[in-house]
Order: structure tokens, then sequence, then C-alpha cells
């Protein structure tokens, strides 16, 4: 299921609107049901409202009623690891999971949410 889910997220690379950064992304989320859900990278001319992969993917799963999670995946050219913003969505919804980074050359690097985002502010600091 993780070729499949990284296969998912290199696809969804050519469906990325960045005509400003030029950096296109795509990712794919696995549900603990085994549904894959991807997301692209948007960007808007009003910077701010750019959304990444990473959170579209995830909204695209939580939009289709899926809120438990074992693994996301990110395709970049370069390898390129989720932003802050991403790393505290992907650890407030679904918690610690499997992250699987590749690159054009088919590197993968195999981390986690938590490892991403140690000491995680999240519903317990609240």
């Amino acid at each position: 299921m993780t070729d499949q889910l990284i296969e998912q997220a290199i696809q969804m690379r050519s469906k990325a609107i960045a005509p400003y950064s030029k950096y296109k992304v795509g990712s794919a989320i696995l549900t603990v049901s085994g549904k894959i859900f991807g997301g692209c990278n948007v960007e808007s001319s009003s910077y701010g409202l750019t959304c990444c992969a990473e959170r579209i993917a995830i909204y695209n799963a939580v939009s289709n009623g899926h809120t438990k999670f074992s693994a996301l995946a990110v395709a970049t050219n370069n390898g390129g690891k989720p932003c802050g913003a991403c790393r505290q969505v992907i650890w407030d919804i679904c918690g610690e999971i499997s992250i699987y980074i590749t690159d054009v050359s088919g590197n993968i690097n195999n981390t986690t949410s938590s490892e991403l985002l140690p000491n995680a502010f999240d519903k317990s600091s609240l």
C-alpha cells in the first residue's frame, strides 16, 4: 500500500498550480480503511491564500468522511519536507503517522509526524 500512496503523491504533482514559486508539490494520505486521497499545492496571487498539498490531501479525506489515518506521502522535486503549518495540521488531524517524502529521483525519506514536529502543541496543551 505504501507504493500506491507514494505513486499517488507523485501523480498529484502534475495537478499543482504553482505559477509564482514554480515549486510543485503532490501529496496523498492513507486512511486506516485503506483509501487514498490526494492533494496538490494551489497558489494564489495573494500569497497567504495559497494552500499546501499536504493540507489539501488531508482536507479532501476529511471532507469525504475519513478521520483516521495511517500514512502520508509528499512528492517534490527535491524531497522538501512539509512546512510548519502543514506539520501542525498533520499532528492535529492525523496524530502519529508514517510520512514518506520522495523526490524526482525516487529517493524516499521515511519519517513520522512526531519526528517532524517534536514536542507538538495540541489539544492537551489547551
